[in-house]
């Protein structure tokens, strides 16, 4: 354990704060001061000196400016681009960025008179069609202070009678995704976390989370079998695909803020992240997301990741602790 601990300290302060708060349980003066680093070196920093003077990164709210949807980045396989405005902030966010920073640039302001979303040209913080692409939009909102009340609704109302959400709804999809549901809960979970929710956003929130737990976080309702092979193929940077970490996080997440303990219906699926956990205590990255990014903020496929063994440990601690 020491080893590997020391191993993952030796990182970028994006990773090397959460470390210090979910492994080693180090007083707050401690991560903060580390988290604090996340605007002035390393990754942090890279990405707050690459955004545009109109608020933006790369020109574009979900794909760069001048994205040929029919070009060789859009074929099947290529894989989209990841530098746009809104997966930039989804970084930055997840790293611990002070809000501050982004706050003192004005960049909700920015980002409200000049991104428009590529589906219709709709204005940026009211979101558009697409159930993940509103819930970054709402966690993104959140932290920078800007009004993403009506994004918020927008869940409560597309909610699916199944229970969760499905980012094909608009081409008539009835029955939820998992990678949908998933996106959608983290946006109302943040939501919910800085505003203390309402019954309503309580509410669709409980009912997605039980979509997945009702399928222990990754079988096929109809046949108990799992959904696919994604569910136990990890790989960070997440983006919007799901997996049994990605989930695990969530409810991680979720049991923190609702002081309730981790539900048992999980079990199965935590046994999954356990067996890819590597003799040494690692958690290996499954492959690259292919698409154009700023830089690599991960190792390559088969490599140790010190992002999924930070994740990986830190929900089997929760788990285990329970």
């Amino acid at each position: 354990m020491a080893t590997r601990v020391s191993w993952l300290l030796d990182s970028d302060p994006a990773l090397r704060w959460q470390v210090e708060r979910d492994l080693l349980h180090a007083p707050p003066e401690v991560w903060e001061a580390t988290r604090a680093k996340v605007a002035t070196e390393g990754f942090g920093a890279r990405l707050l000196a690459l955004q545009d003077p109109d608020g933006q990164w790369a020109g574009g709210a979900f794909f760069p400016a001048g994205f040929d949807f029919h070009g060789p980045e859009a074929v099947e396989g290529a894989g989209q681009p990841w530098t746009a405005t809104t997966w930039t902030l989804n970084s930055l966010r997840e790293w611990g960025l002070d809000a501050k920073v982004l706050r003192d640039r004005d960049t909700a302001g920015l980002l409200d008179r000049n991104c428009r979303w590529e589906y219709d040209d709709l204005p940026y913080w009211g979101g558009e069609v697409d159930c993940c692409i509103n819930a970054w939009t709402v966690q993104n909102g959140l932290w920078l202070g800007a009004d993403v009340t009506g994004i918020v609704d927008w869940f409560v109302e597309h909610r699916l009678p199944d229970g969760g959400w499905n980012c094909e709804w608009v081409e008539g999809s009835t029955r939820s995704s998992f990678h949908s549901t998933l996106n959608s809960l983290k946006g109302l979970l943040d939501h919910d976390a800085a505003t203390g929710g309402t019954d309503a956003t309580r509410a669709a929130r409980r009912a997605g989370e039980e979509y997945l737990l009702e399928r222990g976080l990754f079988r096929r309702l109809s046949t108990g079998e799992p959904v696919a092979p994604w569910v136990n193929r990890f790989s960070y940077p997440f983006r919007w695909y799901y997996n049994v970490l990605n989930a695990a996080e969530y409810f991680r997440r979720a049991s923190l803020l609702d002081g309730t303990p981790p539900d048992p219906r999980m079990a199965d699926a935590i046994e999954l992240i356990r067996a890819e956990r590597q003799p040494d205590g690692t958690w290996l990255q499954a492959r690259r997301h292919p698409g154009r990014v700023w830089f690599e903020v991960d190792v390559p496929a088969g490599e140790p990741s010190k992002w999924l063994t930070l994740s990986g440990t830190r929900v089997l601690d929760w788990w285990d602790a329970a």
